[in-house]
């Protein structure tokens, strides 16, 4: 039976810009990385429970690619990362609740350093 999702994978153009990128603007802690079969950097990087696998490819981005982080301040967590320059990509918003503890909340969507979109609720 299976109990969470262990990781989320992202390809990368520069390894170390991403590991940065995520450490500095939303708190990921780099805790390990090695070299796949054929040469390949893999990193991994913890926020919590959750694990972001970062994967070394220079031939090009992942397109379409989201993934959502809870924030327990929203508005806070909104105006640091437009401070710091990271780039939005859709301005905060109310979204749906799907469930009780969710009512109220927003979203907002922001773009990492390769293509993909990290999303915000709270």
């Amino acid at each position: 039976m299976f109990k969470r999702i262990d990781h989320v994978a992202i390809h990368v153009k520069d390894l170390a810009r991403s590991i940065e990128f995520y450490q500095k603007h939303f708190g990921f802690k780099h805790y390990f990385q090695h070299a796949a079969t054929g040469g390949m950097q893999i990193a991994y990087l913890k926020l919590g429970d959750s694990v972001l696998e970062l994967t070394h490819k220079s031939d090009g981005a992942m397109s379409g690619f989201h993934f959502c982080l809870e924030t327990d301040n929203f508005d806070q967590t909104v105006a640091a990362l437009q401070k710091n320059g990271v780039q939005l990509v859709r301005a905060p918003h109310e979204t749906a609740a799907r469930e009780a503890r969710e009512e109220g909340w927003r979203r907002v969507v922001f773009a990492g350093p390769d293509g993909e979109q990290i999303e915000l609720r709270g």
